[in-house]
């Protein structure tokens, strides 16, 4: 399989995009004045503990206190991942929450006392009013390895196949192991040398001894310990030897990932592209035009069939339909047709658009049971190259599927997009960052074409005012970076998703001159 990563930055936010056999599978989205949470570990306070929820409250120096489930208190098995679940202890026994002290009516016991410092570590983004989800079972990832103090076990990735491998990592990895330290060796570790492996550990334990030592000198809540941002922490997370190319179109970022490879994977430092064409990144490789139709419902098949993706509150809704699919066959096979067909487009749909929590599939009727089986398995198969995790159920006699999915980002629309004022929710609008993102790059499109110097920027007063007033600078950087002085004047009768580009000299709308409709996006 051959996998490729792009990283596009803006002036408004910085975007990944991952492709798998020229098919865009992944994308992630980090808003610059908005910096992700997950991984970060920080020394909290326990603000309230409530039983009957299962549940504690961490102040961690957040405006709204984290959220911990005691199922998260000593929990490894959520932060090793699906692929990195087998774990022993020093003894060979196994690990986690079978060995967690429970009541009979089972609920969770802990012992936790308001005012008690602890350290929690971030494994869900705060959304929509709601705090950060975190895990007292803290663990820090480096490229071969990640260190789980208190963990006292070591765990190998499932990926890792060989077991003369696995033995000889195990065998390395209970030496470097110090007592009261759990270790998990991650896939790409397989067939690295011992030095290596050595230096990994050698550099988490640096990290773990830095963030102690920031701890003591910390006495209000905080961080103690800082991720990686999105784009290192994605080549950090992903990188094997099945990505064939990393094409970077900022300089910062190169450099910074270049270093990075230049100090862990030397060897792969050969794929690493800096993108120097004028037209963006994302539009010239096709990213742009996917992204368009991410934030749609309707979903398109080969075949003529399509899918309907909704999100609501309580779960996500996924509606098969034959559509244009005119089958030469009996109905039941050719509903198993469309069925098989779309397993493929949802499971990529569900990485895409990163929807998670419970979700329910509503294929098209299927009479025989062995076919509804062949469809449940099909996507079994197709969920396998999901990060997340997912649990599935049968296809119930209804010819519905239920299952649930990870969730550790927020969604990619709820990232590109935010609620409309107007709508109060019911449909949604471009985010004020994406906005300014085709900002950009229409002016990088215009600089190749034109030499006017002076644009006016028609466009609804809160994107202007917001422009002028919060984004002073990022205005400037547009101005300075595409060689143009840009005047913005307030217009209500341009969409909040919309703006129109006006030609000082001549008066002439020059927006659809470029081959670009005045921007009415909405999903």
């Amino acid at each position: 399989m051959k996998k490729e990563i792009y990283i596009n930055e803006s002036m408004g936010e910085t975007r990944i995009g991952i492709l798998e056999d020229d098919r865009l599978v992944e994308v992630y989205v980090e808003k610059q004045d908005q910096q992700r949470m997950v991984g970060n570990i920080y020394k909290g306070k326990v603000e309230n503990v409530i039983p009957g929820m299962q549940a504690a409250f961490v102040d961690i120096g957040h405006e709204i206190n984290a959220f911990l489930p005691f199922s998260e208190i000593e929990n490894t098995d959520y932060l090793i991942e699906e692929e990195d679940d087998d774990r022993t202890n020093g003894k060979g026994r196994k690990t986690g929450k079978n060995s967690r002290n429970r009541k009979n009516d089972g609920n969770i016991r802990v012992d936790l006392t308001t005012g008690q410092d602890i350290y929690v570590q971030v494994i869900k983004e705060p959304f929509a009013g709601k705090g950060p989800r975190v895990t007292t079972e803290v663990a820090i990832p480096g490229r071969l390895l990640v260190l789980v103090p208190n963990g006292n076990y070591i765990g190998i990735s499932k990926k890792i196949w060989d077991k003369y491998e696995r033995r000889r990592l195990k065998g390395i990895t209970s030496q470097l192991k110090d007592r009261g330290f759990g270790l998990i060796v991650r896939t790409v570790a397989d067939g690295k040398s011992e030095e290596l492996i050595r230096n990994d550990y050698e550099n988490l334990m640096d990290a773990w001894v830095k963030m102690e030592s920031k701890s003591k000198r910390t006495k209000e809540p905080g961080i103690v310990f800082e991720d990686m941002e999105t784009a290192s922490s994605v080549i950090r997370d992903l990188l094997t030897f099945d990505v064939n190319k990393i094409v970077i179109d900022s300089k910062k970022i190169y450099r910074k990932i270049q270093n990075y490879l230049e100090d862990v994977a030397p060897n792969m430092a050969s794929r690493l592209e800096r993108y120097k064409i004028k037209a963006p990144l994302f539009e010239s490789m096709g990213i742009e035009a996917e992204l368009d139709k991410l934030l749609r419902p309707k979903v398109w098949l080969k075949s003529g069939a399509y899918l309907i993706i909704e999100k609501t509150e309580a779960m996500v809704v996924v509606d098969v339909n034959s559509g244009r699919f005119i089958g030469k066959k009996q109905h039941e096979e050719n509903s198993l047709k469309i069925n098989l067909e779309t397993t493929r487009e949802i499971a990529r749909q569900l990485r895409l658009r990163d929807l998670s929590g419970l979700i329910v599939i509503d294929f098209i009727d299927m009479r025989e049971e062995s076919n509804r089986k062949k469809v449940y398995h099909e996507l079994r198969k197709e969920l396998r190259k999901d990060r997340a995790k997912v649990a599935v159920s049968q296809i119930s006699e209804f010819g519905l599927l239920e299952m649930t999915r990870q969730r550790i980002r927020v969604s990619l629309l709820d990232s590109m997009s935010e609620g409309c004022p107007t709508c109060r929710g019911a449909g949604r609008i471009l985010s004020r960052e994406t906005l300014i993102t085709r900002i950009d790059h229409w002016l990088r499109r215009y600089k190749g074409k034109f030499k006017g110097i002076k644009l006016k920027l028609e466009i609804h007063p809160d994107i202007g005012n917001y422009l002028l007033e919060e984004k002073r600078k990022v205005l400037r950087g547009l101005m300075w970076q595409n060689f143009v002085h840009i005047s913005i004047e307030n217009n209500l009768e341009v969409g909040r998703g919309e703006f129109r580009f006006i030609s000082v000299k001549t008066g002439k709308d020059l927006t659809k001159e470029l081959g670009v409709e005045k921007d009415k996006t909405s999903a």
